[in-house]
């Protein structure tokens, strides 16, 4: 840029606006803005991109990345695992080479793959943060696409509107009723008038820059296009950013109950080893073989690669979770998903397909039937003699030869109405391919499609001046145009309120009365289109309208008529609504519409039970905080809602101690959104300001995703419990074994590699794999999970305690029946009790797959990472006690067939056991013909 002639880069330039260059913008007029910009129909996509590798992209500084080899020396920086490499160097200093060898063998094998597992989980998240990136709306060579913010750079042309995140530092070219909340970076609460046609001085504060917006800020009303002149680190924001210091990521309540769980395993391991530590000692064991065998044991009874399982399960859980539609913001939501009782589910787009196509028009004293469905705009309007010929005809564009097209009956009011929506409309109709699109809201696009359809195109010599934009509290939108001789205000919004806005009625080309009666008739239209799960929306003009303080007012309005359009549920909801039912989920609607169009597709959902009622936004506001909470049982419907409305319908569920998931898209969903349990925001149709507020962001705005999105999170949670019941199961087993024998005065029954070997192979691997393990079959069909259950139950722990007690038992067998007192069969009955607490481990990880299911009813192979986890382990363990040239390393002799045999046979006995039991348990709950009295059969459960 040339600062001396305060002229912006040309489009040929790739420079990047320094700071000073940037206050050029607010210092001159928009018509000066438009004149030094080279590209009026935004940047051509090279030079976009030329700028982009120049410049950079439009982002903060993200938090310095942590060094590979501090990442990999961090996993050796425990206290237990410094001080086993102490001890090994020690053994090696004493001339017991092999032990030292062996023992720092594994502590690097371990550090090694731990490092690898938080490798992997750290590509996993940053997998799924480029899903979330956020998108805005730029015109590039004249067309207006959506982009990743990221990629955008100085002299892109954006377009933004209410509930749009500000992408980057930008000059106002156009506004209409723009106010912007920069709370976020001056501190000023209450938002802020905005307008292109000021021009401020250099010296202006930042507070006071009204003809600019600024990245991170948000527009709470209106909509404008604006001209970046700052991205990045170059940004007010970023001024800010260089002066913070990068703060460590938070830890979810889970991650912080895990890391707890841990300091207390660590204390109670550590005092039980050290009364064996004691006990051996007494009993005349070496004390430097005591003190590795002591160290050994801590180490594997303390499950250090618990934090890094769950940061992969987690992340490879949030990927599934992306797969089914729905990407998850804010780590703690996964865990309050499985406690969800109650879904406040937005009908529009959520529920229903939001496609709209309009079906029928009333203008004047005529109806119409329009023709074709979805956004091509292919077929007719005629006319009909009512509503339900105009409801029954066909809607694939064909008509029979007695149809007259509209334009040859009352042609002029149809074609006024159609003027109206076609100009007060944000939309765009676009082809690509052959395929029709829109861009922009749905309803706005089925709008123009229908002119398109009733052949109204737009007035070159007419253009839009003024626009007071949709607003969730009036219900209405209006446009000003001006042709050069006259200006003319459009509207459109909810008929109740277009219509108190109206003194006169376009009827046969004239403006005529507009009296109570005919209003009556009006509203009656309403509640027949309506009781079809019809939306609507009313029209009406103006020709010279009044202009107070350069707004052009909305009263003394002629009433144009109306369109019934409708958008059709989704298939797939009613199924997820049923699904949510028999999880013990409510699912409640909330809209804007119609309580009659609401209340049909409640139906159509099967979403209204019996007892219960549809109740509107007017009802609610005469409901006191107490009566709506003592009320919302009988509630399954609320219309014709407000913000306030939906944030009182969230704050009195969980008043009543309910779970609550809230959906939305718009600006007024935002509070309600945030003061649910679970955010969920509409990906596609979405506000970014909704979006900032959710923790979670659905790609496709579907039910059914929120549902599948539950079922994960519930499946997630689950496979924590069982891969933490594994472990915790394993790791008492192995000190309950040491612990006993040394109560009974029996030589350490392994030796220090043994044991950090067993738990190489047991704690990695398959613990991994129980983390990866897919949704029950039940995991629907049961209720959810209580917030405040503790991931260690009450129940859950005795289970742990009696199921290690089990593998220890089985060892201790194995052990005393090979040793039998004889000093010379010590090494033979270390060998057995070695491969025997390896392998029941290994093998007891296939019933921790399902507190419920046994394995015959889940399928071996329905997991095969876990299978592919513990034959992998298998080969190894009987590989370091089989293969001559390695056994001595491991302290490990020769083992005849028949001792493999009962090494075998004992190693299964503690999941035969359990599995036994569940199968008992099962038999107990069969009804009188052998159905489940609860959740799900076994034939279900293999179907599943």
């Amino acid at each position: 840029m040339d600062t001396a002639t305060n002229k912006p880069p040309a489009s040929t330039s790739s420079a990047a606006l320094s700071d000073a260059d940037s206050d050029i913008y607010r210092r001159i007029a928009v018509q000066d803005v438009k004149s030094l910009l080279s590209h009026e129909h935004g940047l051509a996509l090279s030079e976009a991109a030329a700028r982009l590798q120049s410049i950079g992209p439009n982002a903060l500084i993200e938090r310095p990345a942590v060094p590979v080899w501090r990442k990999l020396l961090t996993q050796f920086s425990e206290l237990v695992v410094g001080i086993l490499i102490a001890a090994a160097i020690i053994s090696g200093l004493m001339g017991e080479w092999i032990d030292a060898v062996a023992i720092l063998a594994i502590v690097v094998l371990n550090g090694v793959l731990g490092f690898f597992q938080e490798q992997k989980a750290e590509r996993a998240m940053a997998a799924l943060r480029k899903l979330t990136v956020p998108l805005c709306k730029v015109v590039r060579e004249g067309r207006v696409q959506q982009i990743a913010a990221r990629t955008l750079v100085p002299g892109d042309l954006i377009e933004l509107e209410a509930g749009d995140q500000v992408p980057a530092d930008a000059r106002l070219l156009r506004t209409f009723g723009v106010r912007a909340q920069e709370a976020a970076l001056t501190g000023e609460s209450k938002p802020v008038a905005k307008s292109a046609d000021i021009v401020l001085p250099t010296e202006t504060p930042l507070a006071e820059c009204r003809n600019m917006v600024f990245m991170g800020t948000e527009l709470a009303a209106g909509k404008a296009s604006a001209v970046v002149t700052a991205t990045g680190m170059h940004t007010e924001l970023g001024h800010i950013a260089r002066m913070l210091a990068t703060s460590e990521p938070e830890l979810t309540p889970l991650q912080r109950r895990l890391k707890e769980l841990g300091q207390l395993l660590v204390v109670t391991c550590l005092a039980i080893v050290a009364v064996i530590f004691t006990l051996q000692l007494a009993r005349g064991g070496d004390p430097l073989e005591v003190a590795l065998l002591a160290i050994s044991l801590a180490v594997a009874a303390v499950p250090e690669g618990l934090p890094a399982v769950v940061t992969l399960v987690l992340a490879i859980g949030l990927q599934r979770m992306a797969k089914c539609h729905a990407l998850v913001r804010k780590l703690a939501s996964v865990e309050t998903l499985g406690s969800v009782t109650v879904i406040c589910a937005d009908k529009t787009g959520t529920l229903t397909r939001n496609e709209m196509t309009a079906r029928v028009v009333v203008a004047g004293d005529q109806i119409y039937r329009v023709t074709g469905v979805g956004y091509a705009p292919v077929g007719q309007v005629v006319s009909a003699t009512s509503l339900v010929e105009a409801l029954a005809g066909p809607t694939d564009g064909k008509e029979s030869a007695d149809h007259v097209p509209c334009d040859a009956i009352m042609a002029i009011d149809l074609r006024q109405l159609l003027t109206c929506a076609l100009y007060c409309n944000n939309a765009r109709l676009v082809s690509t391919a052959g395929e029709w699109k829109i861009v922009g809201d749905p309803t706005e696009g089925a709008l123009l499609v229908l002119a398109a359809k009733g052949g109204c195109t737009a007035d070159p010599n007419l253009r839009v001046v003024h626009e007071i934009p949709f607003d969730s509290q009036r219900k209405a939108m209006s446009v000003a145009t001006d042709n050069g001789q006259v200006a003319t205000i459009y509207c459109k919004g909810a008929l109740e309120v277009v219509l108190e806005k109206c003194d006169r009625e376009f009827c046969r080309g004239e403006a005529v009365p507009l009296d109570a009666r005919r209003c009556q008739e009006i509203l009656k239209y309403q509640a027949e289109l309506a009781a079809r799960a019809m939306r609507m929306l009313a029209f009406a003009y103006r020709e010279a309208p009044e202009v107070v303080e350069g707004t052009y007012q909305e009263r003394g309005l002629v009433f144009l008529g109306l369109v019934g359009m409708t958008d059709p549920v989704r298939e797939e909801a009613r199924g997820a609504i049923d699904r949510c039912r028999r999880a013990g989920i409510r699912s409640i609607m909330i809209t804007g519409d119609h309580p009659s169009t609401a209340q049909a597709v409640a139906e159509e959902l099967a979403l209204i039970e019996a007892g219960q009622r549809v109740i509107t936004g007017q009802e609610l506001d005469a409901l006191s905080d107490a009566q709506l909470e003592a009320e919302l049982p009988r509630l399954a419907v609320f219309s014709r809602v407000r913000a306030e409305h939906k944030l009182a319908i969230v704050k009195a569920w969980r008043a009543r101690g309910e779970v609550v998931a809230m959906t939305g898209d718009g600006v007024n969903d935002a509070p309600a959104i945030k003061a649910a349990h679970v955010g969920i925001a509409m990906g596609l149709s979405g506000t970014d300001v909704t979006k900032e507020a959710s923790d979670i962001i659905l790609t496709d705005d579907n039910f059914a995703s929120i549902v599948n999105a539950i079922e994960e999170g519930r499946g997630i949670y689950d496979n924590i419990q069982k891969f933490v019941r594994y472990l915790l199961t394993c790791n008492s087993g192995e000190v309950l074994f040491m612990f006993f024998a040394a109560v009974f005065g029996w030589p350490s029954p392994l030796t220090a590699v043994q044991i950090l070997w067993i738990n190489l192979i047991t704690d990695g691997l398959p613990a991994l794999a129980l983390g990866l393990e897919p949704p029950g079959p039940d995991i629907m069909h049961r209720p959810p999970r209580p917030v405040r259950e503790t991931l260690i139950t009450r129940a859950l722990g005795l289970q742990i305690f009696w199921q290690g007690l089990l593998i220890a038992t089985v060892t201790l067998i194995v052990f005393e029946l090979t040793y039998s007192g004889t000093r010379q069969h010590l090494e033979a009955a270390r060998t057995a009790a070695f491969c025997v607490l390896a392998l029941s481990q290994l093998f007891f990880s296939f019933t921790c797959r399902s507190q419920r299911y046994t394995l015959p009813e889940l399928g071996v192979t329905s997991n095969r990472y876990l299978f592919i986890a513990i034959a992998a382990s298998l080969v190894l363990q009987v590989g370091v006690v089989a293969v001559p040239g390695i056994q001595g390393l491991f302290d490990a002799t020769d083992l005849s067939p028949q001792q493999w045999a009962v090494v075998l046979f004992v190693s299964l006995m503690p999941v035969t056991i359990v599995e036994s039991l569940k199968l008992l348990v099962t038999y107990k709950k069969k009804g009188p013909r052998g159905d489940m009295h609860q959740g799900v059969s076994k034939s279900e459960a293999k179907a599943r």
